[in-house]
């Protein structure tokens, strides 16, 4: 990682997807989860606050050290025990079935190879577990959508990788997970960068 990556965006991030709002959406995504959670992208830990009384354990994937440093507040407040186990979400280093849910928020978006991380969420996630997001990508408007193209190399380029054109829930189906519910809008701020999907996807038996 660069000096801009590791060391600034991670306080980006935290500015910009760590207020109020976000929150709202958050807590949309989480509810129902619950037992032992697999978090990819767990960046500084938006999220901990946030975790239903009914999580009990979360195994954290951060790539950046600097968000992690970020979370140690949120996780030593958290009353789910936080375990920070890799670096990579497209590799996760647990057993086969550890997890009753998977966990991912603006993640999809940005790691590299989107469809190995969710065959290791299907991996690690036991049959018939949940995969709970929240993502920003491609939008239906067809308009925004090719802005979305236009400036999606920049974003790429500014943002650690991150994506405006990945579309959620086809890239769920594509994993073969099966797509239980999902709500998506348009949320406030720029239209390339806010449409929002969020939901839960079933890990098959």
């Amino acid at each position: 990682m660069g000096l801009w990556t590791e060391r600034v965006l991670p306080h980006v991030v935290e500015a910009t997807c760590g207020n109020s709002d976000m929150d709202r959406y958050r807590m949309r995504a989480l509810e129902g989860l619950a037992g032992t959670v697999l978090e990819i992208g767990f960046g500084s830990g938006l999220n901990a606050p946030l975790y239903p009384d009914a999580v009990t354990k979360v195994f954290a994937v951060e790539p950046s050290h600097t968000a992690r440093d970020m979370s140690l507040r949120r996780v030593a407040a958290s009353h789910a025990v936080v375990e920070f186990v890799g670096l990579d979400g497209q590799a996760v280093p647990l057993p086969d079935d550890t997890c009753d849910a998977a966990l991912s928020t603006f993640t999809l978006c940005t790691i590299p190879d989107a469809h190995r991380a969710l065959a290791e969420v299907r991996r690690v996630v036991r049959p018939g577990g949940t995969l709970h997001f929240l993502e920003h990508g491609l939008a239906p408007d067809a308009g925004v959508a090719r802005w979305q193209h236009r400036l999606d190399g920049l974003q790429q380029r500014v943002a650690g990788g991150c994506h405006l054109t990945r579309d959620t829930t086809a890239l769920l189906a594509a994993a073969g997970l099966e797509v239980l519910d999902t709500e998506a809008r348009f949320v406030r701020g720029p239209k390339p960068w806010t449409w929002f999907t969020w939901g839960r996807a079933r890990v098959p038996d």
